[in-house]
């Protein structure tokens, strides 16, 4: 393969509009979340993954996977966790088994502002893959957005 490979540059152009179709969707909801509840797209991803821990056997995630989730590094998560925590949106708390391990929940007033946010996300979400599914580059990424199903 070389620099002027027609495949490479296919996959060039498909990487591309992929990004482009990821910073618009982003850009159009950070906007959203912000005006309507001072909160970013990360925040916001960041209380939603908290949300879906539970009590059970590997319910509760450890700062690695919570990064992983978010798309974001260790440290960058650790600040982010901060941030909310200073906010009163979510709380940390000692492992019990191991009193190495820090786990962090989702307070209350971070629930509740998770489902005040949720709305405006999902519909933000859906302003921005329609928008997109009009550029003709982008409609076939938003049809495959559309009829992804990510397993549980």
């Amino acid at each position: 393969m070389t620099a002027t490979d027609p495949a490479l540059t296919a996959l060039a152009q498909g990487w591309c509009a992929l990004s482009l179709l990821h910073g618009r969707i982003e850009s159009h909801v950070e906007k959203a979340l912000q005006a309507a509840h001072a909160l970013s797209v990360r925040e916001y991803s960041l209380l939603d993954v908290l949300s879906r821990q539970h009590d059970g056997e590997g319910g509760h995630l450890q700062m690695k996977q919570v990064a992983d989730a978010v798309v974001l590094s260790q440290s960058a998560t650790t600040r982010l966790v901060t941030r909310l925590e200073d906010r009163g949106l979510l709380a940390r708390y000692l492992c019990p088994t191991d009193r190495r391990g820090i786990y962090t929940d989702v307070s209350e007033s971070g629930l509740a502002l998770l489902e005040q946010a949720r709305p405006t996300n999902n519909g933000a979400l859906r302003e921005a893959l329609d928008a997109a599914a009009e550029v003709p580059e982008l409609a076939p990424l938003v049809s495959a957005v559309e009829t992804l199903r990510v397993p549980a």
